[in-house]
C-alpha cells in the first residue's frame, strides 16, 4: 500500500511541480500542469492526496462504495472541535464547497483514467448523483452527493477600505490592493501583470493570465496607476530579472515575483493592523463589482469587468446592493399600488 503526499518541487525552469506518491496520480498532475493554473494543481493535489489518504487504496481498486465513504467521513466533526459547528450553516465537517471541490477533483482524475483506457479503469467510481425515480426515467442526474448553498459574498463597507489602505506600508502594496478593490482583478491576475500590462495611456491593464486561461482588457482608476508609478519609481528592485510588476521588496526573494502567499501575508497583516475581520483577495474583488453594480454599471459591463464567462455568475451583484434593490422594490410597488387605487371609492 503506497502512503500518499504532497510534494512541491522547484523544476529548472522555475515552475512549480507537485506530486502525491503515486505514478498515475503524478502523471496526471503533470497532465494537467499543461492545461491549467498553477493553482489548479496545486488544489488538484492536495485533494487526491486527502482522498487516498482517507480511501487507503490503490487508484484502479476505488469503487463508488468508497467515494460515498468518503463523503460521510468528510462530512463528520473534525478531531477535538466536536461541539463546534459553523455558524453559517449549522454543520460541524467541512463546508460543502470544499467537499464538492475535492469529489470534482477525484471525478476528474478518474475521468483521465477512463480516456487513456490503459490501467484498467472502465468506469468513473464518481457518481454523477444519487438517481431517484424521477431521474431514472429521465436519465437526469438526480439528487447531488452534496448539496451546496451559495451564499451572499462579503463586501467591506467604505470606511473598512480606508482603514485598510491606511494600514499598508508600501506603495506596491497600496498598488495591489487599489488593482482589486477598484478593478475586482483576482490575486492571481494581480501577481500576473507584466510590465507591458499596464496600459498607461488608456488607463487600462491587459489580462494575459486570467481564469480559465482567457485574456481580457480592463479599465482601471488612474489613481492605481499613479499609486504603481510611485512603486515603479521608488521600489522596485531595479536588478530584478524579471519583467513581473509585483515583486518581493526584501528577504532572499528580492527581486523575485512575489508569490499568493506573500500577498496573503501582507493582507493579512494589514487587517490585523487595522482591527478588521474581513479584507481577503476575493472580497476585495466582491467589494469591487458591489459598488460598481450601486453606481450604475451595467450587468454586461460587470461581467466583462469581472472575466465571468457566464453572466449567471455577475447576477450575484444584483442581489448585494440593498439600496439598489430597495429603490426598484419601491418604484415596481408604487405602481403597482397606483393602478390598485384607479377608481377605488373614496
Amino acid at each position: 500500500m503506497w502512503t500518499p503526499s504532497f510534494k512541491c518541487l522547484l523544476r529548472a525552469d522555475g515552475e512549480r511541480e507537485y506530486l502525491v506518491g503515486h505514478e498515475l496520480v503524478d502523471e496526471f498532475l503533470e497532465f494537467v500542469s499543461g492545461r491549467g493554473r498553477p493553482n489548479t494543481v496545486r488544489a488538484y493535489a492536495h485533494d487526491l492526496k486527502v482522498f487516498f489518504s482517507v480511501v487507503g487504496k490503490d487508484p484502479v481498486e476505488v469503487t463508488p462504495a468508497d467515494v460515498l465513504a468518503f463523503v460521510i467521513e468528510q462530512d463528520r466533526p473534525r478531531a477535538g472541535a466536536d461541539n463546534v459547528v459553523r455558524i453559517s450553516d449549522g454543520r460541524a465537517g467541512l463546508s460543502a464547497s470544499t467537499i464538492k471541490r475535492r469529489l470534482a477533483a477525484v471525478s476528474s482524475f478518474y475521468g483521465y483514467l477512463v480516456a487513456r483506457g490503459d490501467v484498467g479503469v472502465t468506469v468513473n467510481p464518481v457518481p454523477r448523483g444519487l438517481p431517484t425515480r424521477k431521474s431514472r426515467h429521465r436519465g437526469e442526474r438526480g439528487l447531488p452527493l452534496v448539496r451546496g448553498v451559495r451564499r451572499m459574498p462579503v463586501i467591506l463597507e467604505p470606511a473598512e477600505v480606508e482603514a485598510l489602505m491606511g494600514s499598508l506600508r508600501t506603495s506596491r502594496d497600496r498598488a495591489m490592493v487599489q488593482a482589486m478593490v477598484l478593478g475586482g482583478l483576482r490575486r492571481c491576475e494581480v501577481l500576473g501583470l507584466r510590465l507591458e500590462d499596464l496600459r498607461l495611456g488608456e488607463w487600462r491593464v491587459f489580462i494575459a493570465e486570467g481564469k480559465g486561461g482567457h485574456q481580457r482588457l480592463v479599465p482601471l482608476s488612474q489613481s492605481f496607476f499613479s499609486t504603481v508609478a510611485d512603486y515603479l519609481n521608488i521600489e522596485r528592485p531595479a536588478e530584478a530579472p524579471t519583467d513581473r510588476v509585483f515583486l518581493a521588496l526584501k528577504g532572499p526573494r528580492r527581486g523575485h515575483p512575489l508569490s499568493a502567499e506573500g500577498l496573503d501575508e501582507v493582507l493579512s497583516a494589514a487587517r490585523a493592523r487595522a482591527g478588521l475581520v474581513h479584507g481577503t483577495c476575493h472580497e476585495l474583488r466582491h467589494t469591487c463589482f458591489t459598488r460598481l453594480r450601486e453606481g450604475g454599471m451595467a450587468i454586461e459591463a460587470l461581467q466583462a469587468q469581472a472575466g465571468h464567462r457566464s453572466i449567471a455568475s455577475t447576477r450575484i451583484y444584483l442581489h448585494l446592493g440593498d439600496g439598489w434593490l430597495a429603490d426598484e422594490y419601491k418604484r415596481a410597488a408604487e405602481a403597482i399600488e397606483a393602478q390598485a387605487t384607479i377608481g377605488a371609492a373614496r
